[in-house]
């Protein structure tokens, strides 16, 4: 008896540990990279740990701990570009856009390159390490307004692509072969309901942020809306332009108010019942086109992020 008294002590000192070592949500921290007219890294304290000198629009930290960044058009990239750099930003992979923008860019695990180009003829290439191109998709879009064609795209673990096309309002899925397999169309309302984001989750939903319209969705395989968040549902108007997301390991949703201006808060996470747990609040002016969460209270993501 004095033994399995001893034992059944021990094992419940270990378990208040255990709960005691789980964090509040007023006490969680995250490290995060951004992209935006800041391009960066982001400690818990929200002191910098890497810079670029450039705008991006969409970029990745690597499992190498390189940058894939795609740089927003400039003096030296006209037509924008995607690059890779080590942690003293020297270039060790450029691929130079060839239209108005490159808005996207995701290392495939095959190696290649992936990304979009925005311009008179819309496409999602596919490259190879030594620039070549191994895939083009066009896109099925308006082409009179560059700037509006596509957002964040991403290829699923399907052979697939998910492209946002803002203008048209409508998320796509296209084949290799530039089939359209599903789509998801924004609501009519609220106005300018614009797709940026779109995130295929493992169940097979699909998370969709709508900028203008102020709004984040979850919809089925039937492109039917599942869960929505809007301002009503926070205790302050947190959503200005929502653009990027990422779900994280826990199911929780982290947003960016990309048109947050003088708004102290840029980033919030919330639960799946939305109660908000975490924000990043900065009174720098501006707000925070893309990002990546890179660990949660010290501790790194486990597997690929889903933003």
């Amino acid at each position: 008896m004095r033994k399995f008294l001893l034992s059944l002590l021990s094992l419940l000192a270990i378990s208040s540990t255990v709960f005691a070592a789980e964090p509040e949500p007023s006490k969680i921290t995250h490290s995060f990279f951004i992209a935006g007219g800041e391009t960066a890294i982001l400690l818990n304290d929200g002191k910098p740990l890497w810079s670029y000198p450039a705008g991006t629009r969409d970029g990745f930290v690597l499992p190498n701990g390189n940058l894939l960044l795609a740089l927003s058009k400039n003096k030296d990239y006209p037509g924008g570009a995607v690059v890779e750099v080590t942690r003293e930003n020297k270039i060790v992979f450029e691929f130079k856009g060839t239209q108005s923008e490159v808005n996207t860019a995701q290392l495939l695990p095959n190696g290649n390159i992936m990304l979009t180009e925005a311009g008179p003829k819309p496409r999602l290439l596919e490259v190879t390490r030594d620039g070549k191109i191994a895939v083009e998709v066009p896109l099925q879009c308006q082409n009179t307004n560059h700037h509006m064609e596509s957002r964040m795209a991403r290829k699923l673990l399907n052979g697939n692509y998910l492209v946002p096309q803002l203008l048209d309002k409508v998320v796509r899925e296209y084949t290799p072969e530039g089939k359209v397999v599903w789509e998801f169309k924004s609501p009519v309302e609220p106005k300018d309901s614009w797709p940026f984001t779109a995130i295929r989750l493992p169940d097979g939903n699909t998370l969709v942020t709508l900028t203008h319209g102020n709004t984040v969705v979850e919809v089925d395989a039937s492109a039917k809306i599942v869960w929505q968040l809007t301002n009503a549902d926070l205790p302050a108007p947190l959503l200005k332009d929502p653009c990027g997301a990422q779900r994280l390991p826990n199911g929780n949703t982290v947003i960016a108010s990309y048109g947050a201006g003088d708004q102290k808060v840029k980033l919030l996470e919330v639960t799946r019942d939305k109660k908000v747990v975490w924000t990043f609040e900065r009174d720098k002016k501006g707000g925070i086109h893309e990002f990546q969460i890179l660990d949660t209270n010290g501790t790194p993501l486990d597997g690929v992020p889903m933003k």
